[in-house]
């Protein structure tokens, strides 16, 4: 049996889209528990998920019991009560010489608009959003480097992803989709994603990843070509909004933690994943 195969793994937020793609694709090959939030029948009956609300519990008594040598943050929810959380997943992950793998943002870089942004480059952020995931960040950079993982991702997709639901459910109520003209970015898909971060675990690597495509496409032109793969565009209204009168750039490229061909995804890739 391989080394990694002996890890056990606690999923943070494994009843989400990310958080239950990546315990799919982690359970045949590893030790895998999550946590879920709100009542779930079918996880109520999987001894491998822990019903727990980080607002209200403890996370210890879950630590204890699975006694992890990987956890994986794919929380959502209360901003300030996660930052307090990660506070003790560090203490945790470092008294216990174990590893985090944070799943962070590109809008940890929202502040900057010229330009794309990559693994090495300061943060800086003007959304709330973008602060909280660079208070936790900035709290897990301190620990060893080899006992974390930040990766930072760009827009989601994916056939279940609640963006491609939000589209399709616009469409059926005949409201209009929000594009972004403006917006350069990079897309993913929680397939790639998943498949990326079981790269990670399997070769030990650690330290900031770049999660995105490899090439840059215009929010609304990627959105039209999601809704074209469906063969919806007649039926779609779309509401443009302007946040700046010049290209904006919100992308997340690798350069310095790039993974191998395979694990790279383009943009078109997404949109022939859509179509199967």
């Amino acid at each position: 049996m391989k080394e990694a195969n002996k890890h056990t793994i606690l999923i943070l937020g494994g009843s989400g889209f990310l958080g239950n793609a990546i315990y799919k694709e982690l359970c045949a090959y590893f030790r895998t528990f999550a946590t879920y939030n709100t009542s779930h029948s079918q996880l109520e009956k999987n001894h491998h998920f822990f019903q727990y609300n980080f607002e209200e519990d403890d996370i210890y008594e879950i630590l204890d019991i699975v006694k992890p040598t990987i956890i994986i943050s794919a929380l959502r929810g209360d901003f300030s009560k996660q930052v307090l959380l990660h506070q003790h997943l560090a203490e945790y992950v470092f008294s216990q010489k174990i590893k985090l793998l944070f799943l962070s943002s590109a809008n940890v870089f929202d502040a900057y608009s010229k330009y794309p942004s990559y693994e090495e480059d300061k943060t800086l952020t003007n959304s709330v959003y973008g602060l909280f995931k660079i208070k936790i960040e900035n709290l897990l950079l301190r620990l060893p480097k080899t006992q974390v993982a930040i990766l930072r991702m760009p827009m989601v997709f994916g056939a279940q992803s609640p963006r491609i639901a939000e589209i399709l459910q616009n469409i059926k109520e005949n409201a209009p989709i929000e594009v972004f003209p403006n917006l350069i970015m990079n897309v993913t898909t929680d397939s790639k994603v998943t498949q990326q971060i079981h790269y990670i675990i399997n070769r030990n690597k650690y330290g900031v990843f770049h999660l995105g495509s490899t090439d840059l496409v215009h929010h609304d032109e990627f959105i039209k070509e999601i809704v074209a793969s469906f063969q919806l565009e007649k039926k779609a209204l779309y509401k443009q909004v302007y946040t700046t009168n010049n290209d904006r750039y919100l992308a997340v490229l690798p350069k310095f933690n790039k993974l191998p061909k395979h694990l790279q995804l383009h943009s078109q890739d997404l949109l022939k994943e859509l179509k199967m």
